[in-house]
């Protein structure tokens, strides 16, 4: 009996998750709950855990868990998640160890003007020191991200 291998193309996968995504790096002060929190008063969005997306990876014989806050915008396709880069002195993507969320925005597109808006309503929440938009080429680990 012939016996068949399959093999998984995950830059396939990785390239259809990432598309017509927007990525923004983020550098605050404030523990992941108190910035979403932040986020929803302050912004008037919605953005809740999901645990059923946490990242959880292993790591120096250790499991982590990067935890993955939702928001789905009601009025279009877009869909927000933000990513706590930190867990317990390790974190998600080793190559961005400056910052401390990811915001992927994803399934609609996301227009120029969009994305400044959501800078400069970023700007306006406490302790955030820096915003950047991280580009597919910058990031090394792209796999980390996908749920």
């Amino acid at each position: 009996m012939a016996t068949v291998k399959l093999s998984l193309n995950t830059d396939q996968i990785t390239e259809e998750f990432f598309e017509d995504t927007k990525l923004l790096g983020i550098v605050t002060t404030v523990k992941d709950y108190k910035f979403c929190w932040n986020l929803n008063n302050l912004l008037e969005l919605d953005f809740r855990i999901n645990h059923d997306i946490e990242i959880k990876l292993k790591r120096k014989r250790r499991l982590y868990f990067f935890s993955v806050y939702e928001y789905r915008d009601p009025n279009s396709s877009l869909c927000h998640y933000l990513y706590n880069n930190l867990h317990d002195g390790e974190f998600l993507l080793p190559e961005f160890k400056h910052l401390d969320f990811l915001w992927l925005m994803k399934n609609d597109t996301v227009t120029d003007e969009y994305l400044e808006q959501v800078k400069a309503w970023l700007r306006e929440i406490p302790g955030v020191q820096l915003i950047t938009e991280l580009t597919n080429e910058k990031i090394k680990n792209k796999d980390y991200l996908i749920f």
